[in-house]
């Protein structure tokens, strides 16, 4: 494996070297990655041969150490359950304009991780280096002005969020299983800018793999890992309007195809209609108001409560909610105070032929806790990030003492309106009667170094209330540093 981990090495220094070769060849500058560690995008069209605009590339280097105990157990008993492990994560990436308006976007990623305690993963048990493998998570071209239109398409691999920055609910990471390595989804992305009406309407379409190396070779071997747990197809049509002064209207359609490829995946139709509304109705204040519903058909292979209902097709009737008030003080430390509300059914078990979990389509992110997206396969069969029969209440204050760093503290009190999760890997760990998840806590803080280099330090503890059996304290902590250039 260390084999492996070196060749993987020298593959990206390699290309390191050839981009800077290649872009040495047209210009003694290179543009920097943005701040989401997208590519760069190019100013202009495609000028003259001796102009270097048409080419820009970057990377960055992230190394984050996690540690927590009891998050995926949730339990201070069982086997494995403190967790301490190096993420290393590298990635390159390059922007050409390979015509007037066309733009090809490549970015190369890996996150080979070292286990300083024996890990929980099945591709590996014990402690040392895992490889994984080297992927491209960004491979598509683009469209701008297409037809002579406001119009832009994109197609290929690429990165689609909706909704508010680092809180997209429904639509953030097409590949959850990987652990924010990567977010892509295989898909076509048309967007039309209506400026006339101050809107811009959306269609992507979208065809996701379950195996990493489905459609694009892969560096190294997939093993058994996996992108998400089955093969998802699915339609978005989204409209976002801003003709009332200081206020975004937006609406929604989504239909998400399910098709099982492994013993533990789901086969089904999942509908979404939804809509939110977000603004700015006085200088200090902004707020954030999103719902939806859903309706379709799911067969479950996990479902378990209170009979083995796996290979029944069961109706989809959920529904789901998510809400911010913010306070900005605009004063020197930039203080801002948050209240936060989320509501996400859950499937009722008294009800066999119909399944009430709200799924979160392709929102299965750390949206607002890294610790608990892992305390969740073990009420949903295994699936991180499955967030479901939730709601949650809380608020969130963050200021910025000194320039260059920001500190953020929050409080939630969450609940399960479900008491009997009907999807457990061990029903033992829960209650069967009570309602009351735990009270979560959270602090991090953010320091910006330098233009290219950042740090993060990040704690979050939930103590678990009577949903649970066995009120266990579980813990997250995690030290980032990335550079990019």
């Amino acid at each position: 494996m260390i084999t492996d981990t070196v060749r993987v090495a020298s593959m990206l220094l390699c290309l390191t070297g050839s981009l800077t070769i290649a872009s040495g060849q047209t210009s003694n500058a290179t543009a920097s990655s943005g701040a989401n560690g997208a590519p760069s995008e190019p100013a202009q069209p495609l000028p003259a041969v001796a102009d270097p605009s048409w080419f820009s590339w970057g990377g960055d280097l992230r190394i984050r150490n996690e540690y927590f105990n009891s998050a995926l157990s949730l339990s201070d008993l069982a086997a494995a359950h403190e967790q301490d492990l190096f993420r290393v994560r590298a990635r390159l990436w390059s922007t050409a304009t390979v015509a007037p308006d066309f733009t090809f976007n490549l970015r190369l990623s890996a996150e080979p991780r070292v286990w300083e305690l024996p890990a929980f993963a099945k591709q590996h048990p014990g402690t040392g280096t895992e490889d994984r493998y080297g992927i491209l998570d960004n491979c598509n071209l683009k469209w701008a002005h297409a037809f002579d239109l406001p119009l832009t398409i994109t197609a290929g691999r690429q990165d689609v969020q909706f909704g508010d920055p680092l809180n997209w609910w429904l639509v953030g990471d097409g590949t959850p299983v990987d652990g924010s390595w990567s977010f892509f989804l295989d898909s076509v992305r048309a967007t039309f800018d209506a400026s006339e009406i101050k809107t811009k309407f959306d269609v992507v379409c979208i065809d996701q793999h379950a195996r990493p190396d489905s459609w694009l070779p892969i560096l190294g071997n997939e093993g058994t890992y996996s992108l998400v747990e089955q093969n998802e197809q699915g339609v978005i049509l989204y409209a976002s309007n801003k003709s009332v002064p200081d206020t975004q209207a937006d609406a929604y359609f989504i239909y998400k195809k399910d098709d099982a490829v492994f013993a533990y995946s789901d086969t089904g139709d999942i509908y979404t209609l939804g809509g939110k509304l977000s603004g700015t109705p006085a200088p200090h204040w902004s707020y954030s108001a999103e719902g939806a519903w859903q309706w379709g058909w799911k067969r479950d292979s996990s479902v378990r409560t209170p009979v083995n209902l796996g290979v029944v097709r069961r109706d989809i009737q959920a529904y789901g909610w998510n809400t911010k008030l913010s306070y900005l003080c605009k004063d020197p430390m930039d203080n801002q105070v948050s209240l936060v509300g989320e509501f996400l059914s859950g499937d009722d078990p008294s009800t066999t032929g119909k399944d009430e979990m709200f799924d979160v389509l392709w929102g299965r992110w750390p949206r607002f806790s890294e610790l608990y997206i892992y305390s969740y396969p073990m009420e949903t069969a295994g699936k991180i990030a499955q967030l479901n029969d939730l709601l949650r209440l809380g608020m969130n204050w963050s200021f910025v003492p000194v320039k260059g760093t920001t500190i953020n503290l929050a409080y939630n009190a969450w609940f399960a309106p479900e008491s009997v999760p009907t999807r457990a890997l061990n029903p033992a760990l829960f209650s069967g009667s009570g309602h009351f998840r735990g009270n979560f806590f959270q602090f991090w803080v953010k320091h910006q170094f330098s233009k290219h280099l950042s740090g993060q330090v990040w704690a979050e503890v939930l103590r678990e209330g009577n949903y649970y059996a066995r009120r266990d304290l579980l813990s997250y902590l995690r030290a980032e540093m990335q550079v990019s250039f």
